[in-house]
């Protein structure tokens, strides 16, 4: 955190992500105090701050601040009576002229955070023990988090970021039977949260964010596409075209299939008596691996973007995402062997006509491939990604 941002919180008085301390004399207070920042009962998704060298008016106590009491508090945590253990930071900061200890704490992904056995929490300017409704409520927030990440509420979305006009008009025709959906007579905010696009308290999900998001990439950076087509075999050739293919999922989808055409060449192949239009690379199998790329990638963790490099010789399909749960790198491409890392991901795409039956995209690709004359595909899968390589026809 920012010095401007710890001198805001210390001078609000008000705030219920601050707590105060003129010592660090009274470790059980503190380690309350860490306990309620961890659960983050009022869900800010941002960090407490416990200050240490302040009274509950604000001013400094000028206590002295030295490696022995950064220790101490630090070690406040690791003592085994705070369960699981919390996040958190212990600095020496000067704000304002003074000093002071600044404890860190980040809301756990794992609530409820218990200190000997009592879960603590911070609602307002009190601090107690939570309540059995309070901690069903932190139990029920640790399984929403257990969720894959594409149905997970996402931090600081709210539903005005979802364009809910296309989510009405043209998604949920497509996924709900029409009378089913005249007769269950729900909301719009029940029907996002039955398809996943948002949680029950309307907050909007990764799924909702890359399906019908405004703008998705200002919260899932490398949710795009980066095309790159070389003139020649080799990277530090010229490039010949270069597009950034963002916006939504389907958005994406619709911008490939013309560029995948458009690049495809068609020469006509003059045999006596003949003429036969040939094809370098069949456009269904190009297809498939790449969509099967945008259906398996990781968008929880990593920034890289999709990235397809067009050479003359060859397509190279980099995935941001290796294998995924019962599918190793020994057992990748195998028949009927598969598992999705997303999902919901996985299911919409089927619902706007993007898969049509799980699990067979690289069957399917291999046999178009066969079929057109070009080499089976090659997979180099490796722990965090894997590149696919298309060789043109001969």
């Amino acid at each position: 955190m920012t010095d401007e941002e710890l001198l805001s919180l210390l001078k609000d008085l008000e705030s219920d992500r601050v707590e105060r301390k003129s010592s660090g004399s009274d470790s059980d207070k503190i380690r309350e105090a860490i306990c309620a920042f961890a659960n983050d009962l009022p869900n800010h998704r941002r960090p407490g701050v416990v200050f240490v060298g302040v009274d509950d008016a604000g001013r400094s106590t000028r206590i002295k601040v030295d490696d022995r009491l950064l220790l101490t508090l630090g070690n406040l945590r690791d003592d085994g009576n705070i369960q699981p253990i919390p996040s958190m930071v212990v600095e020496r900061r000067e704000l304002g002229g003074d000093v002071y200890v600044v404890v860190i704490v980040e809301p756990s992904r794992s609530p409820p955070v218990r200190y000997r056995g009592r879960t603590w929490i911070r609602t307002g300017p009190r601090r107690a023990v939570a309540t059995p409704e309070e901690e069903l409520r932190l139990t029920e927030r640790r399984r929403s988090r257990d969720l894959p990440f594409d149905a997970r509420p996402f931090s600081g979305a709210r539903l005005e970021d979802l364009d809910l006009r296309y989510f009405e008009e043209e998604y949920l025709p497509q996924a709900i039977a029409a009378d089913v959906l005249r007769a269950n007579g729900r909301s719009r905010e029940q029907r996002l949260a039955s398809l996943r696009f948002s949680s029950p308290d309307a907050e909007p999900t990764a799924l909702g964010l890359l399906i019908t998001g405004h703008e998705p990439q200002g919260f899932l950076a490398g949710a795009y596409v980066q095309f790159t087509r070389f003139q020649g075999q080799h990277i530090e050739n010229k490039i010949r075209d270069s597009k950034r293919l963002a916006g939504t999922l389907p958005e994406q989808l619709r911008r490939l299939d013309d560029l995948i055409s458009l690049n495809i060449s068609t020469p006509l192949e003059l045999v006596p008596g003949t003429e036969r239009v040939t094809r370098d690379y069949p456009q269904v199998a190009i297809q498939e691996l790449v969509r099967n790329a945008l259906m398996h990638r990781n968008y929880e963790t990593s920034n890289a973007p999709v990235r397809i490099y067009w050479f003359d010789d060859r397509i190279e399909i980099y995935n941001p995402g290796g294998p995924y749960g019962q599918v190793t790198r020994q057992s990748f491409g195998s028949p009927g062997l598969t598992d999705y890392r997303n999902p919901h991901v996985a299911e919409a795409m089927r619902v706007l006509g993007y898969a049509q039956k799980f699990g067979v995209g690289i069957a399917t690709a291999q046999r178009e491939l066969r079929e057109n004359g070009n080499p089976p595909a090659e997979f180099q899968v490796e722990e965090t990604s894997i590149m696919t390589l298309l060789r043109r026809r001969p």
